[in-house]
């Protein structure tokens, strides 16, 4: 059975987004940074494929790269500024690590009977230059988002005397723009080249439409993650205390 790309793109999401509520409930913040680390690498090999969805031409991996700006905004929410940066530059590590790994790869002289060295070779020939645009677009992106995250939150809390209140304001503030800048960072510099400047326009018109329902999507999982932090986990370690 075939099932249509709108239908897969809509499960992905909700597999995305759920995997990282999963892992926050099962291993708390050491979660979201296992999380993270499959989610850059997943989605720097799927966004390689360009698919047609909801009348437009994207690459895949925009859900995933949408995960990671709900981990690093889970963090910030449940545990500060400090441990969402954490869960950025761990990205930015596994990437390189990788980068480097996949490389060795084609040192390698493969036996008479392999088949897999071509394919493998089509795929990963542009890791480098995608890696080095995931990077670049993750390290700039996702550090403003974190900034934005807490610039938002104190603002907030000083305009209405409410720490708690407006969560919905600073996820989709600062996940709304920061996408932005990750999306046209990402796309130019990974498909220069390979792509027409019109296919390349296209596919961040369509990559941040994508987002910003992901971003909209997003919410109730932010908000979701806060309750299972404020009734399990913080409970939690005020037991072991």
């Amino acid at each position: 059975m075939i099932l249509p790309n709108e239908l897969i793109l809509i499960l992905s999401l909700i597999l995305s987004f759920g995997g990282v509520i999963v892992f926050f409930r099962l291993f708390a913040k050491d979660g979201i940074f296992i999380w993270t680390s499959i989610a850059t690498i997943t989605a720097n090999i799927e966004v390689l494929i360009l698919i047609k969805a909801f009348g437009m031409e994207q690459t895949l991996g925009n859900v995933l790269f949408a995960a990671t700006f709900v981990s690093t905004d889970i963090l910030s929410e449940c545990y500060g500024k400090k441990e969402a940066s954490k869960a950025v530059w761990l990205g930015v590590a596994t990437n390189i690590a990788f980068v480097v790994l996949s490389q060795i790869w084609f040192l390698y002289t493969p036996s008479e009977k392999d088949w897999v060295m071509p394919s493998v070779k089509l795929i990963f020939s542009n890791t480098p230059k995608i890696m080095l645009a995931s990077l670049l677009g993750y390290i700039i992106s996702e550090r403003y988002d974190v900034w934005a995250y807490h610039a938002l939150w104190d603002f907030t809390t000083k305009k209405f005397n409410d720490k708690k209140k407006f969560l919905w304001v600073r996820n989709n503030g600062s996940t709304l723009s920061s996408q932005l800048i990750n999306t046209v960072i990402f796309n130019v510099i990974a498909f220069w080249g390979l792509y027409t400047p019109g296919q390349i326009a296209t596919v961040c018109i369509s990559g941040y439409i994508i987002y910003v329902c992901t971003s909209l999507l997003d919410t109730p999982f932010i908000y979701l993650a806060r309750w299972m932090h404020e009734k399990y986990m913080v409970r939690g370690e005020i037991l072991k205390n």
